[in-house]
């Protein structure tokens, strides 16, 4: 196997162009001649169509009937060959991919000006015979230049189209190597934007933290926790009473079936939701409680309000526990001083300093977090972008030292 030479992607130009100079320079010399002499002779081909554009124009003008018709027949004629060589673009640059491209174009514009030179010349006869055949010496001189052209491109051009394509890739692999450099830059940009971002959220988050874990923000915690375990021990100190609370309920939306008045219907509701709430919302002795209880008493008597024997006897039983024994009134106590703590901590002033000072360091985070989305946005589609640019790199580094080593026979890697 033969040795491998590395190259940088700055060094390979160069050293391609070394070894390929005898290959490539005959043959772009070559490819520029072909090139002129087409290019001369579609020029040729224009001339010879604006003489016969000229031509039967005159005779048009001079309204001869034996000739007319056949001169304006001429006239649109001439007029579509000039019409159609002006629109086949010659190249500046020499290349087998736009010289084909050329011949190509070439090709078909000839194709169908042989179609209407055929159709159209034998009409024309006998008139305008020596500019006919005139045009005719110029269409055939063109259609040699461009076979040699072709024969050119087929037999000779074609062996160097891969250096050619080569050298391309270099070109290509240059940019791309710029742009990447670009992206990087951009990248890393969007990285030093970010940083601070997520320097002072964390900063922020961690006096919010600090506020919440001391003084009455902790406090608050405290209560908060005591409430919600006085809220489960009410919930279970009523439970036997769900049952019929609900159907209580269902009763009171039948149209006033169960004689609540409005307040006794909010207030049954919220024991059912939050039990500590509405314990607390009560007056002393709980008194809205105790009138929901005694008409739920008298329902359940009157048969009103149904239960199964075993339910309808634990709710008698609770019922009686609240109503003739206060059974609660422990807990409305409890509830009650649980209550006063929070209502004081939170019309302190130094609540009302700390929920100032939280609300604006939330605000801030919030919109510290929002710039932090947008950018990180951005920094994923510049990331994408780094890293597609990073893979054609790659492939364009494979394609040339494939191509290198089909064409020289040399093996080469690029850094």
């Amino acid at each position: 196997m033969s040795e491998v030479a590395n190259f940088s992607s700055n060094e390979i130009k160069s050293w391609l162009e070394n070894q390929t100079s005898s290959i490539l320079t005959p043959v772009h010399a070559q490819a520029q001649k072909l090139r002129d002499d087409m290019n001369m002779a579609i020029q040729n081909v224009t001339d010879v169509s604006k003489m016969l554009l000229d031509n039967s124009a005159k005779e048009i003008e001079k309204r001869n009937m034996r000739v007319y018709n056949r001169a304006r027949a001429l006239n649109k004629l001439a007029r579509l060959f000039n019409e159609r060589i002006r629109k086949v673009n010659v190249p500046d640059q020499v290349s087998y991919d736009n010289l084909n491209k050329f011949a190509q174009e070439t090709q078909k514009v000839f194709m169908v000006t042989d179609i209407d030179i055929k159709n159209w010349f034998p009409r024309i006869s006998p008139f305008f015979i020596m500019d006919r055949r005139k045009f005719l010496a110029v269409h055939e001189k063109a259609k040699i230049a461009l076979a040699a052209l072709n024969d050119f491109l087929t037999k000779e051009y074609v062996k160097t189209k891969t250096l050619e394509e080569t050298f391309q890739l270099i070109n290509e692999l240059h940019t791309l190597e710029n742009q990447l450099s670009d992206v990087e830059a951009e990248r890393t940009s969007i990285v030093n934007e970010r940083l601070p971002l997520e320097k002072e959220i964390a900063e922020l988050e961690q006096k919010t933290a600090e506020l919440k874990s001391k003084g009455p923000i902790d406090q608050l915690f405290v209560v908060e926790a005591e409430i919600d375990a006085l809220n489960k021990e009410l919930k279970h100190a009523l439970r036997r009473l769900q049952k019929p609370f609900k159907k209580l309920q269902a009763l009171a939306l039948q149209g006033g079936g169960a004689g609540l008045t409005p307040d006794e219907r909010n207030m049954l509701d919220l024991y059912l939701e939050k039990p500590f709430k509405a314990l607390v919302t009560e007056e002393a002795g709980y008194p809205l409680l105790k009138q929901i209880l005694q008409k739920m008493a008298r329902l359940m008597s009157e048969g009103k309000l149904k239960l199964k024997a075993d339910k309808a006897r634990k709710a008698e039983q609770t019922l009686n526990g609240i109503l003739k024994r206060d059974s609660l009134a422990s807990l409305y106590k409890r509830c009650a001083e649980v209550a006063a703590r929070e209502r004081q901590i939170l019309n302190s002033e130094k609540m009302e300093e700390i929920k100032v000072s939280l609300s604006e360091y939330q605000e801030h985070t919030k919109q510290l977090k929002a710039r932090k989305t947008s950018v990180e946005a951005h920094e994923a589609v510049k990331e994408r972008a780094y890293n597609e640019t990073l893979d054609r790199i790659g492939s364009h580094k494979r394609a040339i030292e494939k191509n290198v080593y089909s064409s020289l026979g040399k093996r080469v890697q690029i850094l």
